[in-house]
C-alpha cells in the first residue's frame, strides 16, 4: 500500500509541476486545446502513461479542455508518490 504524503510535503513537490494544484486530497490541471481532436491525442496518451503505472486519473473532457485528477484509491483516496510520477510524466509530453 502507498504511504500518503503530508501536506507540507505536497505542497515542496507540487512547486515543480507547473499548472498543479491540490484540491480536496487531489492533485488537478486543467489543460486547453486547440480543438476536440487534439484533447483527444492528448488523452490517448495519457492513458498510455497511466496503464503503465496501472495508476489511473480521473478524467473531465469539454471541448478544448481536459482536467485530469489524481489521487490513490488504496492509500484511503490522499495523494502519494504514484500520483507526482504520474503527473511529472504527463508533464513530459503534454
Amino acid at each position: 500500500m502507498e504511504r500518503p504524503i503530508a501536506e507540507k510535503e505536497i505542497e515542496e513537490r507540487l512547486a515543480g509541476l507547473e499548472g498543479w494544484s491540490w484540491e480536496s486530497d487531489k492533485l488537478v490541471k486543467t489543460y486547453r486545446f486547440q480543438g476536440f481532436r487534439e484533447a483527444m491525442g492528448f488523452l490517448l496518451r495519457v492513458s498510455y502513461e497511466a496503464e503503465q503505472r496501472d495508476h489511473h486519473p480521473e478524467i473531465y473532457n469539454c471541448y478544448d479542455r481536459v482536467t485530469l485528477s489524481l489521487n490513490t484509491h488504496d492509500a484511503g483516496g490522499k495523494v502519494t508518490a504514484k500520483d507526482f510520477d504520474l503527473a511529472r510524466a504527463i508533464e513530459a509530453f503534454a
